[in-house]
């Protein structure tokens, strides 16, 4: 059983996903950061593979991409880092990336280096449902990788229905329309949002992204599906950081507890 499925089998409720960019802040901290993050409490680790143009991602997460590159992050790299990391790591790990730098690694190359290093799923925003199905999921199936695509407020019931039937992993739910980005609270249209989506009964766990940065913002998220994700605040955090895996186990632990 794929890890991803494994987690929402035997945890319905505050699954706590974290987002961290891939040689960032420094260019080998990629692993330590993960093992952190595990210690910390969290129960899924999101690696972003740095790209020039992160058109999802605010002004953080889009500097955390700027700063990996220029450290020399590459997708190359990146699986060079991940060889050997299930040796320490047990948490699923997903992969959340862009179209283009996929592409131009070859996407059969890549989901081969997904699973060979232990790679249990893919977030890729930019890739439209058809093409998935028609050139991908074959190819995703065949290498056990989950794929998961987001909705938000403005995806409408029929597409959020067919995400939910062509998809077995876990449904991305952005809080808000605009880029990811810490802002203060959840508002009671974003409660309305997620109300609405629990009432259509998906197949798939949920969980909710985009604004999640403390507990109160992740306790109040997942009354109203499995969980969230912390990317953004979590970026803050690990670059004003001086010794990282302290303050990473802190944080979460402040943040689940």
């Amino acid at each position: 059983m794929n890890r991803v499925h494994y987690l929402f089998a035997n945890k319905k409720e505050r699954v706590l996903s974290i987002y961290f960019t891939a040689g960032f802040p420094n260019l080998d901290d990629t692993v330590p950061i993960m093992e952190a993050i595990q210690a910390g409490g969290a129960d899924i680790i999101e690696i972003g593979v740095p790209y020039s143009d992160p058109v999802a991602d605010g002004p953080t997460i889009q500097d955390s991409n700027k700063i990996a590159l220029d450290n020399g992050m590459s997708m190359k790299l990146l699986f060079e880092q991940l060889k050997g990391f299930r040796a320490k790591i047990h948490l699923p790990v997903v992969l959340m990336g862009y179209l283009n730098p996929i592409m131009q690694f070859g996407m059969e190359n890549f989901c081969q280096k997904c699973k060979e290093v232990g790679v249990d799923g893919l977030i890729v925003p930019d890739l439209p449902m058809q093409q998935y199905l028609d050139d991908y999921k074959a190819m995703f199936d065949d290498y056990g990788i989950v794929n998961t695509f987001l909705i938000s407020p403005q995806t409408s019931e029929k597409r959020i229905r067919e995400i939910d039937e062509k998809t077995d992993g876990f449904i991305y739910m952005v809080s808000s329309h605009g880029t990811t980005g810490a802002k203060a609270g959840i508002s009671e249209q974003q409660v309305a949002y997620f109300e609405r989506v629990a009432e259509m009964n998906l197949k798939n766990p949920r969980l909710i992204g985009f604004g999640i940065s403390d507990s109160e913002t992740f306790s109040k998220a997942s009354e109203f599906c499995n969980g969230a994700i912390i990317g953004s605040a979590f970026i803050k955090k690990i670059k004003e950081s001086e010794n990282l895996s302290e303050s990473i186990q802190t944080y979460l632990q402040s943040v689940v507890n």
